[in-house]
């Protein structure tokens, strides 16, 4: 029989969140809904989840030593990694001294390195995949598109949100590729996978939840991501009952190799009925904020429900609905959002502002919401109410 005592006390439950951006934000607010004590660690001060945690520590997760010496001053119930740059051998040798790891520091490990997963998915469990070969210096990198062909897609290894991906259609592309790839990667320079382009009509995110009740899956997630990074969502994605039947196939084998409670961003590509599996979150998915207008659990409802070792029996689905990443440019640590009250008018439209301290470049700074009859009315209202939006960068 599960349990949970009073918060910060010797009876209640504490987590430990690795990585603290938009999407731990979610997940700490859903586990001090369940009375939960949660612990935001992330690289920079001020993140997201830091401004709704009991409590914080600044400091790189790549760095073993500190890594362990923060969990083991915390002596969380939950460890929790919210993005890739971890330190994972530490997760896989502190869940051996008998932590406990979401799902487990194995899923950390694989899935925290794209060569794993993908090693995972295509040669031990055969699953369809995109031809791909692994670089480590620039000869190789060359060598792999020679061998795969172009156009090809160049990710690093370890990169999260699109840092570091591009696509290479020409000869004249491969040496910026290359470059971008090395500058891109969370763990600085190394390896990059090279892929070849898959012919699809569509590719999604099918959220999978494993819990003490079994597996279930969410609607599936339609999106569209630029170099990697997503803009909009949409749920459901309309496909065909043999094309949703070969995803859900194919997600729950790659989640059951991995094992442990919680929820599973799948991406698939698929063309007619044929399904090919690109990647796998053991976490919260970017795409999957949609989720918080179109469920009666979200995506973070469900990751901690089933984290806890709490029952998710299903997942109740509203309606079409849809979301659209606000991505801001600039260099400033002041941001202003106006025209709300326009922005908001419409019944059916939400919006989340994340809190981020601070801007270099471009960054995903919030995300708007909308449901409606239609699908095609849900991502029109979602664009309407973005195109309403005013940011100020000062």
């Amino acid at each position: 029989m599960s349990k949970i005592g009073s918060v910060t006390t010797a009876r209640g439950r504490k987590a430990l969140l690795l990585g603290s951006g938009e999407l731990g934000k979610e997940v700490a607010i859903e586990l001090q809904r369940m009375g939960v004590e949660v612990v935001a660690c992330d690289k920079y001060a001020g993140a997201p989840a830091m401004q709704v945690a009991h409590r914080c520590h600044v400091f790189n997760m790549l760095d073993p030593v500190e890594l362990r010496r923060v969990i083991e001053l915390e002596k969380p119930d939950h460890i929790i990694p919210e993005v890739e740059a971890i330190a994972t051998p530490v997760l896989v040798e502190l869940e051996k001294e008998g932590y406990n790891v979401t799902p487990t520091a194995t899923a950390a490990f694989l899935t925290m390195n794209r060569e794993g997963i993908r090693r995972l998915a295509a040669e031990e469990l055969g699953l369809p995949t995109s031809p791909y070969r692994f670089a480590e210096t620039y000869d190789e990198f060359r060598a792999a598109i020679d061998a795969i062909g172009l156009p090809v897609v160049v990710k690093p290894v370890m990169s999260s949100s699109g840092h570091g991906q591009s696509t290479v259609r020409t000869a004249e592309q491969i040496d910026e590729a290359w470059r971008e790839a090395q500058e891109g990667g969370r763990a600085g320079a190394g390896r990059v996978i090279v892929e070849g382009f898959v012919d699809f009509d569509y590719e999604i995110t099918l959220l999978t939840v494993r819990s003490i009740s079994g597996t279930v899956f969410c609607e599936p997630i339609g999106h569209i991501q630029v170099n990697g990074d997503y803009r909009e969502s949409w749920q459901p994605q309309p496909m065909t009952d043999k094309a949703l039947e070969n995803a859900r196939n194919i997600a729950k084998a790659i989640t059951d190799a991995l094992g442990g409670y919680g929820i599973f961003g799948v991406e698939l590509f698929v063309k007619g009925d044929h399904v090919i599996f690109s990647e796998v979150s053991p976490r919260p998915h970017d795409t999957g904020m949609v989720t918080m207008i179109s469920q009666d659990l979200s995506e973070f409802a469900l990751h901690a429900r089933a984290l806890l070792g709490l029952p998710v029996p299903a997942v109740r689905f509203y309606g079409p609905s849809a979301s659209r990443a606000v991505v801001v440019e600039g260099d400033t640590d002041t941001v202003e959002f106006g025209n709300l009250d326009k922005v908001l008018a419409e019944p059916g439209t939400q919006m989340r502002i994340f809190g981020k301290p601070e801007i270099h470049g471009h960054r995903r700074m919030a995300v708007i919401l909308g449901t409606d009859d239609t699908l095609e009315g849900a991502r029109d209202k979602a664009k309407r109410a973005l195109d309403n939006l005013e940011v100020t960068v000062y």
